[in-house]
């Protein structure tokens, strides 16, 4: 797991934001950055709320086919899945930009 890495106990998510209850008892509203894929499933990059010099976290997410409203958040333990998860968020955001440029402007 990497240094900035947070361990979560507790979450609830809202459209936008996150709040995350670390392994140390603290609350913390975060940012969704981006729900993006990756070759294990899909993933969740968040930021917390208001800090954007704080560090990206990313967790592995899911949703109850029964209720989408339902998701799971799980850390990434294992060095090499955050690696390539890590990559396929900076690959994500890439295009991400890239996409939002205006044609005009080149």
């Amino acid at each position: 797991m990497a240094d900035d890495e947070k361990m979560i106990d507790d979450y609830e998510v809202d459209q936008d934001t996150v709040t995350l209850t670390l392994d140390n008892d603290e609350e913390v509203v975060c940012d969704v950055l981006a729900v993006f894929p990756a070759p294990k499933g899909e993933y969740i990059a968040v930021q917390r709320q208001d800090d954007e010099d704080a560090p990206v976290w990313i967790y592995r997410y899911s949703e109850n086919p029964d209720d989408p409203e339902d998701v799971v958040l799980d850390s990434i333990e294992d060095e090499d899945e955050f690696n390539e998860v890590a990559q396929a968020f900076d690959d994500f955001m890439y295009e991400e930009d890239f996409d939002e440029l205006d044609p005009e402007e080149n």
